[in-house]
């Protein structure tokens, strides 16, 4: 579903990512670990368009995705959710889905079929009875929850999510690994998720792929990943091996 290979992308004299290749199939749930400012972030803005990459390709469903620009993209049928989640503050959490329906790909254009649109996606979120509240009263899980809502209502094919645990306490960690699996199961969206809560990702994904200074140091699966030696130097610790 999506590949990419050779991808490089450097700020003046920093490489923030180098020849990295990767590639996620139709209905997985793939996990991007590796410690602060390893380049997870960067590959994600690369996929999306937020970044062009200084060489390498990257392709969703065979079409090659460089040089379009982010909402092209989205059209595709790529979401991303942002490590630090800034909703419109003043509008309702009703509203704030709507946004995204009007400019998802679903070509829905008056915003009383956006707002219905938006509800059902409120609903699977478990925030409905939250709609007319403003965004910016809302609590972190839920503008958590809200920010997956309004990815999801682009209707992607393929969602990324930035850190979507961080924050979290461990009841409300558990409850949005289960929404991950539902977006999976019941919507038929493939997962690309970076994350630092560990126990989860080694849970939730079958498999791992690990950035360090802007190389990939190891992919596999959870288990494989947690006993590569590269990976408990750099990232993990003995903890996991």
């Amino acid at each position: 579903m999506l590949s990419g290979s050779g991808v490089i992308k450097r700020f003046g004299g920093l490489t923030a990512l180098l020849n990295v290749d990767f590639n996620v199939k139709e209905g997985e749930i793939v996990g991007l670990i590796g410690p602060n400012g390893s380049g997870k972030t960067t590959l994600f803005n690369v996929i999306s368009g937020f970044y062009r990459p200084d060489s390498g390709t990257i392709t969703f469903k065979g079409k090659e995705i460089v040089g379009l620009k982010p909402h092209e993209i989205a059209k595709l049928g790529i979401g991303r959710t942002f490590q630090i989640v800034r909703p419109f503050e003043d509008l309702t959490t009703l509203e704030n889905v709507a946004v995204g329906a009007l400019y998802g790909r679903a070509g829905i254009n008056d915003i009383v079929r956006a707002k219905r649109e938006a509800l059902k996606f409120l609903e699977f979120m478990g925030l409905a009875d939250k709609k007319d509240i403003l965004a910016r009263d809302l609590t972190l899980a839920e503008r958590k929850r809200l920010e997956l809502a309004r990815a999801l209502v682009i209707k992607p094919e393929l969602l990324l999510l930035d850190e979507v645990f961080a924050g979290l306490n461990p009841a409300e960690t558990k409850d949005a690994t289960g929404l991950i699996f539902r977006i999976r199961d019941e919507l038929g969206v493939t997962v690309f998720m970076i994350e630092h809560v560990m126990k989860t990702i080694m849970e939730t994904c079958k498999r791992i792929m690990v950035l360090h200074h802007g190389h990939k140091i190891a992919e596999g699966k959870p288990e494989e990943v947690a006993h590569d030696p590269a990976v408990i130097s750099a990232y993990l610790g003995v903890k996991y091996a």
